[in-house]
């Protein structure tokens, strides 16, 4: 489906707001993934600014004054934009589309400027699942205590997204919604202990709990895009040459390697 050719907005208050099956399967080709991590930093995204981009948080510092507009930009937690107020205004300003909790919006004066789509997770896994085939949810079929049984992928983000702790697997989700079928993930470092590409010394630094879940969520999680997910038809790659995700699970590509599958 063109994008053109999507449905007419919901309208909900002042805002418009519209339905994730509009944009599924609206994309094809490349979209590049752009994250805080350090090795963001001297990525050169005007060489690129006729590939769509997904970014999140405050990644939208790369494009402030570059005259790129984000395809999407999402967020999932609802402290950013009260920890950094202009960072996420300006997202709200630059992206053409914007993925937020609904209760996120209706707690925020900052209103997006482009299309606005609500998130929600997946349902987690009952034990009916374990005897069926989802084609959509694709789950890691672990029944237990813990939260590890809601790890999984989801390829049709209207029935909600899988959390692994980090927006940059939300981001991957997405890409598969839209219809991308070459994924290129930019600053996907998942470092802590290196400051965010766009963090200087005397700025407040927002929270970061990614050793905390690195172990038991991100690794599972991209355990199972490599498993489950990617194929033929699907390809993830990591311009990041720092990133903590091993090269088993998502293959690591060089610029001019970039240059070339792009």
């Amino acid at each position: 489906m063109d994008v053109a050719q999507r449905k007419a907005p919901l309208t909900t208050g002042p805002l418009q707001v519209r339905d994730l099956d509009d944009c599924r399967n609206s994309q094809k080709g490349s979209v590049l993934i752009i994250a805080s991590g350090a090795s963001a930093k001297d990525f050169p995204l005007h060489k690129y600014a006729d590939v769509p981009m997904i970014t999140m948080n405050g990644a939208i510092s790369k494009f402030i004054g570059t005259g790129i507009s984000p395809f999407f930009y999402v967020c999932t937690d609802q402290g950013f934009s009260e920890q950094q107020p202009e960072l996420f205004t300006r997202a709200m300003h630059l992206s053409e589309r914007v993925a937020l909790w609904e209760n996120h919006i209706w707690h925020t004066s900052f209103k997006p400027q482009g299309d606005l789509y609500f998130l929600r997770r997946a349902p987690r896994l009952s034990w009916r699942d374990l005897f069926r085939t989802d084609k959509e949810l694709v789950r890691n079929r672990k029944i237990g205590n813990g939260r590890n049984k809601t790890l999984g992928f989801s390829k049709n983000l209207k029935r909600g997204f899988f959390d692994a702790r980090t927006v940059a697997y939300l981001a991957i989700q997405l890409a598969y919604h839209l219809g991308f079928t070459k994924v290129f993930l930019v600053g996907v470092d998942l470092d802590p202990s290196v400051s965010r590409f766009y963090e200087t010394p005397g700025t407040f630094i927002s929270p970061c709990v990614l050793d905390d879940h690195f172990q038991t969520r991100i690794l599972p999680s991209f355990a199972i895009l490599a498993k489950s997910v990617v194929n033929a038809d699907f390809r993830v790659y990591n311009v990041s040459h720092t990133s903590k995700i091993p090269v088993e699970l998502v293959p690591r590509v060089t610029l001019d390697e970039l240059e070339r599958l792009i």
